[in-house]
């Protein structure tokens, strides 16, 4: 399944229905009064987060949905039936926006969330409404209003807990299919992650956090140069983020990439810089102990929270692990946000 992000949507509330003019026809009551029913009101497109969605593929050649119109009004006062609702899942996360403004319209972040996108039109009243003292046989009846019609902006960005933020080969896709049943691609090659991949890590006492890796970020990344930037987005709402730093190309190049990182966030969206991190410098078994300890020591009297970490090995995995939830936890009881409440990791694979 493809990764899509981004989709353009045109949706159209139902018609109301018309209501009814007319009158009683019985035995023995020739001149009876109005009995025009009113119409039913028409359907609306409604959009609701579904867990289970990671992508906007399914608007990938469906884009326009129409809700059903409401039905006329009958004699007898008989009401015409409602249109019919149209439900269209979302993936979390998802933010809706005004295709001519660009105005953010509904952020929808919570599991079952719904937003009404294109109400439906009010069906029309009957004419029994329009009896008065001057007219007790209106022969008119409301005919039933148009629904919204609107262009619509999907815009999704991933809900997670962890972000990983590296360079491209730094091993966030290695250490990504170590600690959780995601298959992301792994080569020696720059670019191998071109979409973000999730994993949904599995702890001890029945403790999950999910993890969004993105392309990895070169300098100017923030301008479009290489594949991290339409990826960027997606780590904006996690509550920590793991920057990987390859430690096998010596200290100075593992400083010189954590700043080229932090300067490409801060670019991008200054708040990112603010968010709680933890560095993990990866590749420990192939790194000189010496280089691998004089980067620890320079980043940790940075005031970094420095993990010394194998994502081929396993080394230092379990330790780091217990530190990204503990941050995780303590970012999103700090803010109010929400734990993440996810299904299962089958249901997140693409």
């Amino acid at each position: 399944m493809n990764f899509i992000d981004e989709a353009e949507i045109h949706v159209s509330g139902g018609h109301g229905g018309a209501g009814c003019a007319s009158f009683r026809r019985e035995k023995f009551v020739p001149r009876g009064g109005p009995d025009g029913g009113d119409g039913g009101d028409g359907g609306s497109v409604i959009l609701r987060v579904d867990t289970g969605l990671n992508t906007l593929q399914a608007f990938r050649r469906n884009r326009r949905f129409t809700a059903g119109h409401g039905k006329a009004g009958r004699g007898k006062k008989q009401h015409g039936k409602r249109g019919r609702d149209i439900i269209i899942r979302v993936p979390q996360g998802t933010m809706v926006k005004d295709a001519e403004t660009g105005m953010l319209l509904a952020d929808l972040t919570e599991k079952g969330q719904e937003w009404v996108a294109a109400a439906g039109g009010k069906g029309g009243r009957g004419n029994t409404h329009f009896v008065s003292s001057t007219n007790q046989a209106p022969t008119y009846a409301q005919p039933g209003l148009e629904g919204e019609s609107k262009r619509l902006v999907l815009e999704l960005k991933l809900m997670a807990d962890i972000g990983l933020v590296g360079a491209p080969n730094a091993g966030k896709s290695t250490f990504l299919s170590r600690v959780s049943a995601a298959r992301p691609k792994i080569a020696d090659y720059p670019f191998t992650t071109i979409v973000p991949n999730l994993g949904v890590v599995e702890m001890s006492d029945q403790r999950t956090m999910v993890m969004a890796d993105i392309p990895g970020l070169i300098e100017g990344a923030h301008t479009g140069t290489g594949m991290g930037l339409d990826f960027l987005r997606h780590i904006e709402r996690t509550a920590t983020l793991l920057y990987i730093i390859d430690a096998s190309q010596g200290r100075e190049a593992a400083l010189d990439t954590f700043s080229m990182l932090k300067k490409e966030l801060a670019a991008y969206h200054a708040p990112l810089t603010e968010k709680p991190r933890i560095v993990a410098l990866n590749k420990s078994d192939i790194t000189p102990e010496t280089d691998m300890e004089n980067a620890r020591k320079t980043l940790s009297e940075q005031g970094e929270n420095v993990h010394v970490i194998s994502a081929v090995t396993g080394e230092g995995i379990k330790t780091l692990l217990e530190a990204l939830y503990s941050n995780a936890h303590e970012e999103r009881r700090r803010t109010g946000g929400h734990d993440s409440v996810w299904l299962s990791e089958k249901d997140w694979m693409t």
